[in-house]
């Protein structure tokens, strides 16, 4: 590992401002993403600008039901807290279903939302990676990519995004707060991560610097009756090959508000909408679940290894949606 500075901020001002004089520091949330990479030599900062002592660990109800998320809430609080449980349960099942126990009481939001892909290519530095080293290949189109992405891929890119949090958060349509030396910004998660496209090392739209300061989730009483189901290859905590984050509101029968959201299908979490669009107005059966789905991932494009995921992401929003349908009837 590179040597490197450390140091602790107390406020987000000085944070950001820290930052600004080293172009090469990075902040430190949990840590439970960086420092591994950084032992790989992935990453290889010149200092650690420790940010758990900030005054973002709050969660707060906002005016209409919606939550505002400090970014140095620790996952275990998150997934804990009573407002999420009761509001949006699909965030807090998507927390508990990532990492482990201990894992989560390090992990914070902030980070969350940061943490990098775990494709075997990017995080060995004796391959090439357009991700970690722009122009030098992609291996994993010819090579390892069973568990890569089907949609929204590119010839310089197939890694998957490996949060299960966020794929919840951008079905509930979440507002990244940030501050950078130029003062506060906002960034809808729909927008915060960006298209793989021929620059796959770009992975957020957060200007250089920025500090993540919180997430808010505006009020969805469609949230309250929502899941998260993650599909993995083994029993214990492991990133998921497919998982689907939905919240559906039906009134006699027919659906008349529906958030359905993909995860490690992507680069990035995968709002569904072309399949919302089919299933709002529609009929709560198996057969617009299946038509919905069919929708969303007509776009699919997998390679030689990872064709699975079309059937696996289409049973499972089938199952999802029909559990929730089911749970709202009783």
């Amino acid at each position: 590992m590179r040597e490197f500075a450390y140091e602790r901020a107390y406020d987000v001002t000085g944070a950001v401002a820290l930052l600004d004089t080293d172009s090469e520091a990075r902040y430190l949330g949990g840590g439970t993403n960086l420092v591994d990479l950084m032992k790989s030599g992935v990453e290889r900062p010149t200092r650690l600008i420790d940010i758990r002592e900030l005054p973002l660990d709050r969660i707060e109800v906002t005016e209409g039901g919606g939550l505002r998320i400090g970014a140095t809430v620790t996952n275990s609080d998150l997934a804990a807290h009573p407002e999420v449980r009761r509001n949006f349960p699909a965030l807090a099942q998507a927390v508990l279903a990532g990492a482990s126990g201990q894992l989560r009481n390090m992990a914070t939001v902030g980070g969350n939302l940061l943490q990098r892909t775990r494709c075997g290519y990017f995080t060995d530095v004796t391959k090439p990676c357009n991700k970690r080293l722009p122009g030098s290949g992609c291996p994993a189109i010819a090579g390892e990519h069973h568990n890569h992405a089907i949609l929204g891929g590119s010839d310089h890119c197939v890694a998957v995004h490996p949060s299960d949090m966020a794929v919840a958060l951008t079905a509930f349509d979440a507002i990244v707060s940030y501050e950078t030396a130029d003062g506060t910004g906002e960034l809808p998660l729909a927008k915060f991560y960006v298209p793989v496209g021929d620059a796959p090392n770009r992975e957020t739209a957060l200007p250089a610097g920025a500090l993540i300061t919180g997430v808010t989730l505006p009020p969805a009483p469609v949230a309250a009756l929502s899941r998260y189901r993650k599909v993995r290859e083994r029993a214990s905590y492991a990133f998921a090959i497919g998982s689907v984050a939905a919240a559906l509101d039906l009134r006699d029968g027919v659906v008349h508000d529906i958030r359905l959201a993909y995860g490690a299908v992507a680069s990035r979490p995968w709002r569904a909408r072309a399949a919302e669009a089919v299933l709002r107005g529609a009929p709560a059966d198996a057969a617009t679940f299946a038509a919905a789905a069919d929708a969303e991932l007509a776009a699919a494009a997998p390679l030689p290894d990872n064709g699975y995921k079309v059937a696996l992401m289409r049973n499972l929003t089938v199952a999802v949606l029909t559990e929730l349908t089911e749970e709202a009837a009783r």
